[in-house]
């Protein structure tokens, strides 16, 4: 019966959400449609499903970059936040965070799946025309699980993302960022070598984090300081430190705040992840991870059968 109500409460929701008059957004100000589950899912193509710009295929497959070698005394750190959301669901924009950025003028590399880019279309043009402050990685379209995918479903999850930002772009009328992006963040963290290759293959460089910042809710400040002194623990120079800004998990604005104010007080700059790798020489790996070798292991099996939520598996197939 509670199922039921759940289920009845969540219909209900959605239909409001699809039948009523969109709020217009107000700049940068939050708006209801920032919220998670306000826009209603859609897991269609995207109008295009390859982008017309390519990427030149990488000469080097460098591995997984986790962080950056800086020479003696440079401190610098890239701060990095992932945006994205399963085929089966919509998830949220976070702007109080994006707004904490823009107010302390902080550098910032936004990893975006494609779908999430079309849910918040308005919000990613918005982003693109501050292309001085935030450069956007490729996160896959619906968070397919490299480790899992077909080659020929990674190759669509990529490149309907290629595709997504070109077609926003275009729209935006930015003119300053990148024709499509040239980084990418692997979904779970996870891969395998046939996946690597065929994402060098697309001309991306695969970027990880060393420093896993969030650890679950942050909501209650006085957690989130506590978890901003650990963060700033692990934090060195060179770090490419992982968040999320889409609404999942809660509170990473304060956590955020914390720690810029902790590394600011020890000499830390920060900057976009594309600046980072000419300041120094990529320190990688073979194989992604969080913390540990091999502590995603246990997240092939928890978000569908290729990660992006779905039962059956992902193919580009529209």
């Amino acid at each position: 019966m509670k199922a039921a109500k759940i289920f009845t409460f969540l219909f209900l929701t959605m239909a409001a959400a699809s039948s009523s008059p969109s709020p217009e957004i107000d700049g940068w100000t939050p708006s209801s449609l920032d919220q998670r589950r306000a826009i209603p899912n859609n897991s269609s193509a995207p109008e295009r499903l390859s982008p017309l710009h390519e990427l030149q295929p990488l000469s080097n497959d460098e591995g997984v970059i986790r962080r950056v070698k800086l020479p003696d005394g440079v401190k610098a750190v890239a701060l990095t936040f992932d945006m994205c959301e399963l085929d089966t669901n919509t998830t949220g924009c976070d702007m109080d965070v994006l707004n904490f950025l823009r107010e302390r003028g902080l550098p910032a590399t936004l990893f975006m799946g494609g779908k999430w880019m079309r849910t918040h279309s308005r919000r990613v043009k918005q982003i693109m025309n501050e292309g001085e402050l935030f450069e956007i990685g490729n996160h896959n379209w619906s968070h397919g699980n490299c480790a899992l995918l077909s080659p020929e479903g990674l190759k669509a999850q990529v490149l309907w993302t290629q595709s997504e930002y070109e077609l926003l772009r275009e729209e935006s009328g930015a003119t300053d960022i990148p024709d499509v992006p040239g980084l990418f963040r692997l979904p779970y963290g996870r891969n395998n070598e046939r996946a690597l290759k065929v994402i060098a293959g697309l001309g991306l460089r695969v970027i990880q984090w060393d420093v896993a910042a969030e650890a679950g809710d942050n909501s209650n400040p006085k957690r989130a300081a506590r978890s901003a002194r650990l963060v700033a623990g692990m934090t060195r120079p060179g770090s490419i430190l992982l968040f999320h800004a889409n609404l999942v998990p809660k509170g990473t604005v304060n956590l955020l705040r914390e720690l810029v104010d902790i590394l600011e007080g020890e000499g830390y700059e920060f900057v976009k992840v594309s600046e980072l790798l000419e300041m120094g020489e990529p320190e990688t790996v073979r194989d992604g991870y969080f913390s540990r070798p091999k502590d995603n292991y246990a997240l092939d099996k928890k978000f569908g059968v290729d990660g992006t939520g779905r039962r059956k598996a992902f193919t580009g197939k529209p």
